[in-house]
């Protein structure tokens, strides 16, 4: 870079490499000698650039930053119950695989709608409903809640007692929001599962809405209090769904309906985030951020579900972060990265077939390439990424040597 000295004031600048003219930034704080502009606080956290975001720590830098807990806090044998959106369901199926206690996955569990249900409960109002169902007993007015074939499932005693029984005792509560879009029985207000069933709809009581951030964070404040009140020792992960709408009921387009209302949600959980973080066991796990921002092409051709290899490196991140266990039984986190790049498009795709393989003369053939991006840093990015993974299979390959 050029024209670049101690304590300037903003300015553009030119890139020697490219050329190519940007903005820097003078980074100040209230402690610094330089007062000649703005004042940027304590913490400031700039966008990354595209080199940024090559390396295998980029996520754990440029998205968990601020949100990841200081240590691993879960075990073996801590109990876990995620419900909430087929998100939920996804990081149940990991961490039983992975041998992590997963109360939802047991079969006495199956009986509870959040276990035979559970990826259907997509808004805040229904998650609400199930706690304070089980925990305080509460029946509504009329049916609300409806299988997939619109069957009725009612307030059965048996179901509400195996649901607290497996609230009763969750050690770590992951709750992923869906959609802030709800059909609701307007005379009492109360909010359905999903849509209604036509031979039952009623459309002079029963109507859509967008609800509203104010609704959403209520309801999360909810939930957040009653597991403190029921359960105060265990901690609770609030995730957002990075699944777009299917289709919206709003008249205009399904694309910008969900915009609308993912951005309602994640407004919501942030101010939650805001006011009870500083208690100590309220977390917010960012897969939402991770899908859409960090991949080029992270879905199938539905274009509403990431592709395997996006969501095994959200997974194995989630594992690498919050759970504790031998760093040699965890999937490697560096193989799980360069395959969901490659496989959305950040990366060249055929890098996908060398890592499946673990074909070193692959990674040999692309680190002798004279060049693997027209960005100088990220070329270098690139070639430390497949230069890491390349350690690391040898690596491997030596410790299985001597073992055997």
């Amino acid at each position: 870079m050029t024209g670049k000295h101690r304590g300037e004031q903003d300015h553009l600048v030119t890139d020697d490499a490219t050329g190519m003219r940007q903005l820097v930034f003078q980074r100040t704080t209230k402690d610094s000698r330089e007062h000649r502009t703005w004042f940027r606080g304590e913490s400031t956290n700039f966008n990354p650039k595209a080199a940024q975001m090559v390396g295998v720590d980029a996520v754990r830098k440029h998205v968990l930053h601020g949100w990841a807990p200081e240590k691993p806090l879960i075990t073996p044998s801590t109990q876990i119950t995620a419900f909430g959106s087929c998100f939920a369901a996804n990081i149940s199926r990991w961490l039983s695989a992975r041998n992590y206690n997963v109360l939802n996955s047991r079969e006495e569990a199956k009986a509870a709608y959040v276990v035979s249900m559970g990826e259907g409960m997509v808004n805040s109002f229904v998650i609400r409903q199930q706690f304070e169902w089980a925990w305080e007993n509460k029946v509504f007015e009329q049916p609300l809640w409806h299988g997939y074939n619109a069957e009725e499932y009612g307030y059965d005693e048996a179901v509400r007692l195996e649901t607290k029984r497996i609230f009763d005792e969750t050690d770590v509560f992951i709750l992923t929001f869906g959609l802030s879009e709800v059909w609701y029985d307007e005379p009492t207000g109360n909010v359905f599962w999903r849509t209604i069933p036509k031979d039952v709809y009623d459309p002079s009581r029963h109507k859509f809405r967008v609800s509203s951030v104010e609704e959403n964070r209520e309801n999360m404040l909810a939930i957040y209090e009653l597991i403190r009140k029921h359960r105060p020792e265990a901690k609770i992960i609030f995730t957002l769904s990075p699944i777009p709408l299917i289709a919206t009921f709003r008249d205009v387009s399904c694309l910008t309906a969900n915009s609308v209302s993912k951005s309602v949600l994640r407004v919501a959980i942030d101010e939650v985030m805001r006011a009870k973080r500083d208690e100590g066991c309220l977390y917010y796990w960012p897969s939402y951020e991770i899908i859409t921002d960090v991949f080029r092409l992270p879905y199938r051709a539905d274009r509403r579900h990431p592709v395997p290899q996006t969501l095994d490196f959200i997974m194995t991140l989630f594992e690498h972060v919050w759970c504790e266990g031998r760093e040699e039984t965890r999937p490697s986190l560096t193989e799980a990265w360069v395959r969901a790049q490659a496989a959305a498009g950040n990366l060249p795709r055929d890098l996908l077939r060398i890592v499946n393989h673990r074909k070193l003369a692959g990674i040999d053939r692309y680190l002798a390439r004279e060049r693997l991006s027209r960005d100088p840093e990220e070329d270098a990015e690139i070639r430390a990424l497949l230069e890491r993974l390349r350690d690391e299979w040898l690596e491997g390959m030596a410790v299985r040597l001597a073992a055997e």
